[in-house]
């Protein structure tokens, strides 16, 4: 039976992940002038997709 890893691991990598997708999605929607660019709307963004992908995935 294969090992199913340490879940700090890959919660700290969904961080990660989403941290990344959120700043670059909020930065093109701000060039679009849909939305402002600032740190507090990618760190909500972060939290959002962060607990969609667990929700999703790890469940």
């Amino acid at each position: 039976m294969a090992s199913q890893g340490d879940i700090r691991v890959l919660l700290v990598l969904d961080l990660l992940l989403s941290a990344a997708f959120s700043a670059v999605a909020v930065w093109g929607l701000s060039v679009v002038g849909v939305l402002a660019f600032s740190w507090s709307t990618v760190g909500l963004a972060t939290l959002l997709v962060a607990v969609i992908t667990y929700l999703a995935v790890l469940r």
